[in-house]
């Protein structure tokens, strides 16, 4: 018995201090000197280093996890009125254009007449209220002086850079004299077409896409058509009345043109072969139209010169009006002189009879596009 009470002090002490019939129980050496395996190690017993690598866990989570952000800065933060401009993108003053910020000229002007856009540009939208609503200055009213003077210096700088393009191909220089009037505007109709823009005898309007594109062009570009297919063709394009010559891929003349009016349309041509030519040596090159005859020999009234027949009656001729509108019987006029200019070319200009060898003539016509009037 005496071993059982041992046992039951030395695995639960409170128990057995309370009990009168155990000598060992309240014995003050036995309770303080003998500490239990159960008992939490002292503070102390931790090693140091535990705590120090817990602080340094606990800071380098706290570095790696704090955000970082940047404030990119508003660009029209310092403008005059932001409600009154734009940052140009790729499409330049023609995007800006196109949702009713004014035309692309007007933008221009309003803008200082500026050589080029950039992307990230300001553009001053709000034309001519007469202030620069990128600075706040005064700005110019588009009919000033200066702004209409600024305008004929650009169409003068259009006209030299057209007969720069041009002379190559046996045209008749343009006037330089700032007037953007129907020659102008043909012409510019023609470049659009060997650059490949749309054809429209539309201004060419400064600050636009096509503008640059006309200044960057080292040469006029023989037009895209399947007219180039044939070993010696002519492209007749009734939206510029133009006519394009050409040997292949390599445009040999460039003429204007005037195709036939409203009724007598100049009939579309996918590579027609010219079948008929008349020299009309007996008249003087002149061949009298049996469909459209007049009584004495008149160029503006149904004769022509020397004419090229492609389909049926109608016919590449000279003629001694060729207005930059159409106003044939439905034949496709040149003058007199870029007829023989073509014919010469052909090897047809001393010809003496009539032939219908198309072979001999070798040449296609291909007819395209439609006039619209401004």
């Amino acid at each position: 018995m005496a071993a059982l009470a041992v046992v039951a002090t030395g695995c639960a002490t409170t128990v057995a201090s309370g009990s009168a019939t155990d000598p060992h129980a309240t014995s003050p050496s036995t309770a303080s000197t003998t500490p239990s395996k159960f008992e939490t190690p002292p503070a102390t017993s931790l090693p140091a280093e535990t705590t120090s690598t817990l602080a340094t866990t606990s800071t380098t989570s706290s570095t790696t996890t704090a955000p970082t952000t940047t404030t990119e800065p508003d660009p029209l933060r310092n403008v005059h009125d932001p409600n009154c401009v734009r940052i140009a993108d790729e499409n330049g003053y023609d995007g800006i254009a196109d949702i009713g910020a004014g035309s692309t000229t007007s933008l221009w002007i309003e803008n200082g007449f500026p050589s080029g856009l950039a992307i990230g540009d300001l553009v001053d939208v709000c034309v001519d209220n007469g202030v620069d609503d990128i600075t706040g200055d005064p700005a110019l009213r588009h009919d000033d002086p200066v702004v209409l003077a600024a305008v004929a210096d650009d169409v003068q700088r259009q006209q030299q850079k057209l007969n720069e393009l041009f002379a190559p191909f046996g045209t008749t220089p343009l006037a330089v004299d700032g007037i953007a009037g129907p020659l102008t505007r043909q012409r510019l109709c023609a470049a659009r077409v060997g650059l490949g823009l749309d054809a429209s005898i539309g201004d060419l309007e400064p600050g636009s896409i096509e503008h640059a594109s006309l200044f960057a062009a080292a040469e006029l570009p023989t037009p895209t058509s399947t007219a180039t297919e044939s070993e010696r063709w002519v492209l007749i394009d009734r939206t510029c009345q133009w006519m394009f010559v050409g040997t292949g891929s390599d445009l040999v003349f460039a003429f204007p043109t005037s195709t036939g009016s409203d009724g007598f349309e100049t009939r579309p041509q996918d590579r027609a072969e010219v079948f008929r030519y008349n020299p009309a040596v007996d008249n003087g090159g002149w061949h009298d139209s049996t469909e459209y005859p007049v009584g004495v020999d008149n160029p503006l009234n149904g004769n022509l010169y020397k004419p090229l027949y492609f389909d049926l009656g109608q016919a590449i001729h000279g003629a001694n009006n060729v207005p930059p509108e159409p106003a044939s019987k439905g034949c496709a006029r040149l003058s007199v002189a870029n007829q023989e200019r073509l014919l010469d070319w052909l090897g047809l200009l001393d010809a003496t009879e009539e032939t219908w060898r198309k072979q001999e003539i070798n040449l296609t016509v291909n007819v395209q596009g439609e006039f619209i009037d401004r």
